[in-house]
């Protein structure tokens, strides 16, 4: 089931919910206009399609991977979606090639995963 995170939760929270799905990954597609993210659709899609019914504009999402085990690591993030692939807005591969984009993720996955 696709949860839409608008608060802070913790790292434990994030690893019990990626037990419930992937086991040991989050798929997760952020909205950098709103700053919230959608997790645990089976595909980025799925959680694209719940942001967009809470009101969120597609060029705002982007899709990630997280890896909670990595937490500590820049590689706990992992910028991979089909969603991403968007030449019309100058994405041309399934990453995020905007590095003004990719800091404004990390910074918004930062505020929103807490390690407590």
């Amino acid at each position: 089931m696709v949860k839409i995170i608008d608060k802070r939760i913790s790292l434990h929270e994030l690893e019990e919910e990626a037990a419930q799905v992937f086991g040991d990954i989050v798929k997760a597609v952020v909205d950098i206009d709103r700053r919230v993210m959608a997790i645990n659709g089976e595909l980025h899609a799925d959680e694209e399609v719940a942001l967009l019914q809470a009101g969120s504009k597609q060029q705002s999402l982007w899709g990630i991977n997280l890896y909670p085990e990595l937490f500590s690591t820049d590689d706990w993030l992992e910028f991979d979606s089909m969603i991403n692939l968007r030449p019309s807005q100058g994405n041309n591969s399934r990453g995020v090639d905007d590095v003004k984009i990719q800091k404004q993720i990390r910074r918004i996955v930062n505020e929103l995963v807490v390690k407590k």
